[in-house]
């Protein structure tokens, strides 16, 4: 028997976010950092760089690669799960509830999802919707946190008038 394709069918038993590297990190305002989903060790580095929360926009069934929640909760860091789904969770009351998490800390935040689209996306509707900022200022607020492919969404989000 030949084993000429061993290689390749090892490969798919590994796990995706082996092969991934650490997640980019964003500042988009002072006290904020986002990124996609961070590794152990960038969770590790943020806990000693002053980060005393964690805001993790993804939903349960996102493989994480590790227990960010109990590494978290080791580091002395506050761990807080607000579910983003994806374009259809890009809406105000979603940025309003994470704005009032974002407050809630007065140390470093470290804001994440799988790619920081989503951190971004919701950040571009706080920066308008609660902090008065021009669409546009607010877009590119979200891109500097982020946010790609979830632009339309966020600037469909932002044309619905304000009651």
């Amino acid at each position: 028997m030949r084993f000429h394709h061993l290689p390749l069918l090892l490969s798919l038993l590994v796990p995706a976010h082996a092969f991934a590297g650490d997640a980019t990190l964003h500042q988009p305002r002072p006290g904020l950092i986002t990124a996609g989903q961070p590794s152990a060790q960038q969770l590790r580095e943020a806990a000693a760089n002053g980060v005393t929360t964690v805001i993790d926009l993804r939903r349960p069934d996102e493989d994480r690669g590790y227990d960010e929640a109990a590494l978290a909760e080791q580091l002395g860091l506050r761990y807080v799960r607000l579910p983003i789904a994806g374009a259809g969770d890009i809406t105000e009351a979603n940025a309003r509830t994470l704005d009032r998490l974002l407050k809630q800390d007065s140390g470093k935040t470290l804001l994440h999802c799988a790619s920081s689209n989503r951190a971004g996306a919701l950040l571009s509707l706080i920066d308008a919707r609660i902090n008065g900022a021009s669409v546009d200022n607010a877009l590119k607020l979200g891109r500097d946190a982020g946010m790609t492919s979830l632009e339309p969404a966020a600037r469909a989000a932002l044309e619905v008038p304000t009651p």
